[in-house]
């Protein structure tokens, strides 16, 4: 156990490890979404954090080490972003036909994903503090945290509960929209865009490709609906 250590020790040092690491993480994610027949419930970026998590506790590896080498695939965030409006553009005829319907979804999506957070959080006894970065959470994490910070929250509690919401979004999402019967793929997709932000869109692009051009119009537009909707809320509220 001693030179197994060292030996982590010694490759602790390198940047690529974080990177190899994450990669590896997700693959097996991958291959056991396979093997479960691409079950919902085994999702690839949960089996991938909970794998990363674990070993960096196991190694008592601290996170800025890790991150030296996961910044390069933070960095693709970007790009991965702004490739999504591929699959939009070839999808666009379906927008423009559904253009009003997307501005209501979007406006009552917003609100309900902000409203009923904060609700039941309040119910529970949250302190306002944590209703303040419970509020954002349905955005990505970027937007998330910004607007977190602006209206006087954790900026670091609305990051985890913003992988939170995405990881639990994921996971039973289309569960949900089979039990309320939402059969559209534009719809189903525009629902786990706007709930769910990145990691929905993953998995609506995994479900169908018109649901994940839908999704990823529901992420932007839903970031920054939640930049503007969820401070005046706030002011209304607190």
């Amino acid at each position: 156990m001693g030179e197994l250590h060292e030996i982590w020790v010694y490759l602790a040092t390198s940047p690529l490890l974080g990177l190899t690491v994450t990669l590896l993480a997700y693959q097996l994610g991958m291959w056991l979404w396979e093997k479960a027949g691409r079950s919902p419930l085994v999702n690839p970026v949960l089996v991938a954090m909970l794998v990363l998590v674990g070993l960096l506790l196991v190694t008592d590896t601290d996170y800025a080490t890790y991150f030296e080498g996961a910044q390069f695939v933070h960095f693709l965030l970007g790009p991965a972003t702004v490739a999504l409006a591929i699959p939009l553009y070839r999808q666009f005829h379906a927008l423009k036909r559904s253009i009003l319907a997307v501005a209501v979804a979007l406006v009552a999506g917003s609100l309900t994903a902000a409203a009923s957070a904060v609700g039941i959080a309040w119910v529970l006894g949250a302190s306002d503090r944590t209703l303040l970065s419970l509020a954002p959470k349905s955005a990505t994490s970027p937007i998330a945290m910004g607007v977190a910070e602006q209206v006087g929250g954790l900026p670091s509690l609305t990051a985890a509960l913003v992988i939170l919401t995405g990881i639990v979004g994921a996971v039973i999402g289309s569960a949900v929209l089979d039990l309320i019967r939402v059969k559209e793929w534009p719809a189903r997709g525009f629902a786990m865009g706007l709930a769910s932000h990145g990691i929905g869109t993953a998995r609506a692009l995994q479900c169908h490709e018109v649901a994940g051009a839908f999704a990823g119009l529901a992420m932007g537009l839903n970031g920054l609906a939640t930049a503007i909707l969820v401070p005046v809320l706030v002011t209304l509220l607190f």
